[in-house]
Formats: C-alpha cells, structure tokens, sequence
C-alpha cells in the first residue's frame, strides 16, 4: 500500500468488562435476561443460580447487551521524511457515554469517508466494531459513518481491514489469536502484562484503568505489526502515545 493509503487507517482495540461488578448488583429484569441468556451459553441445559453468577463473572464481558466499554484505543501512521511512526491515544475511563463521543468525534472530524478511510483491528468484524455500534445505541450515540454498517453488503465493507479475516485466506471455519498471528511473525507479544480474560477482575477488584489502557495500546500497535507483515510492507519505526 502506498504512504497515503496508510496514513487513512485507523488502528483500533477495545476493551469490555461486565456492565456490573458482579450478577447480584443487575436490576431483576437483566438478571432474568442473564439467566436466559446462561441456558443458550450451556446448550439449554437450565443453570443453576451459582452456575449464572459464575458465568456472569465469566463471560458477561463478551456480550454488548450485559458489558460496557471502558478503553478504545487507536493508532495511525505518521510519516515524516524517511521515518513512519505509530500515534496511539485512547479514549478510556468509567463513563461510557463520553468516551464513546471522544472517539465518534475522532472519527466524524479525520476518519469521516468510507472510499477513503479504514478501520483495522483482529476479530474487528466480530467484536470491536459491533460492540461500539451496540454499546453507542444503548447510549443514545448515533453512528458515525464508517460505523453504519447495519443492512451492508459485503462489498460496502471495504474499509474495514480484519486482519483475522485476512488470514483466513477464504477458511472460513478458521481462527487465529492476535498473539499466536504475533508469534508466527514475530512480533513481541502483548500479552505479558494480562490478558483479555481478566480484564473484568482488574477493572472492577483492583481499579486498575492505567493497566487496561496500556493492555489495549500494546493491543494496537501489536494489530498494526501484524498487519504490516499481512501486507509485505516494511515496519514503521518507532511508537508514540499521544494524549490529544
């Protein structure tokens, strides 16, 4: 791809954790819906009230109608002369709501056009992408437009690059992890800090945000390694953490 191809891609990871701290503190209609929501986890098999309260601890984190969003961070390439460097910055905190609109209002003022600009993330079709689209109408947030991606064609999703779907090559039934793609290319790991499994535990039982954004920063600039090997390009140079 050619410098100004990728000076449009905004490199992307988010980071969920369960929408309380624990299945006790949900209103009685939610915990009705999680116990719903536990029979299709466990095959309809009916779950115990322990069995619900562990697996909300669990995986709660996963599923837009029961988590909430508490870091996007992004990365975009910045070339000057010879030299191309990784800007990351994140939108992070315990209100939702504003760091949704810092980052809608990111993406509405330089990431505004679907023929021009990218969003690229691992598993972002799946995950990234539908949990902000979801978590934003839970918040009154309307899309911006490279997230309006309800009733799209295949082919008017151009501009999302996912790099788990570019390895696919066509396999469908085919899934690979962000830090396994990393070892295979050889690319340091971002996963010697946390994983995403705990980021729930770190949030809510040590209140630790400092450590989730950095989780979700080496996330970034892990998918932006990967995805410059997917492409043949050569690496950028260096890393910078911006705050605005």
């Amino acid at each position: 791809m050619r410098k100004n191809a990728l000076k449009n891609i905004l490199f992307l990871d988010v980071e969920t954790v369960s929408g309380k701290s624990k299945f006790e503190d949900l209103s009685d209609r939610m915990k009705q819906h999680w116990i719903s929501k536990c029979k299709r986890i466990t095959s309809n098999k009916e779950p115990t009230l322990d069995e619900s309260k562990s697996y909300y601890k669990e995986r709660s984190a996963i599923y837009a109608e029961f988590n909430k969003i508490i870091c996007i961070s992004v990365g975009y390439l910045d070339f000057e002369k010879d030299k191309s460097t990784l800007k990351i910055k994140s939108f992070s905190g315990d209100n939702e709501k504003e760091l949704l609109l810092g980052f809608k209002q990111l993406l509405a003022k330089h990431y505004n056009d679907p023929d021009k600009h990218y969003l690229c993330g691992h598993n972002l079709k799946e995950f990234d992408c539908p949990v902000i689209c979801r978590r934003m109408i839970i918040n009154g947030i309307t899309h911006p437009k490279l997230l309006r991606l309800s009733r799209r064609k295949p082919w008017q999703l151009e501009h999302l690059l996912d790099t788990l779907e570019m390895w696919k090559f066509g396999d469908y039934k085919s899934y690979i992890s962000l830090d396994l793609m990393a070892t295979l290319m050889e690319v340091p790991s971002p996963k010697d800090n946390m994983n995403g499994s705990i980021v729930s535990q770190v949030y809510w039982e040590e209140n630790d945000l400092d450590r989730i954004k950095d989780y979700c920063q080496q996330d970034v600039a892990t998918t932006a390694k990967v995805f410059m090997k997917l492409i043949m390009e050569k690496p950028f140079d260096s890393i910078k953490y911006v705050s605005n």
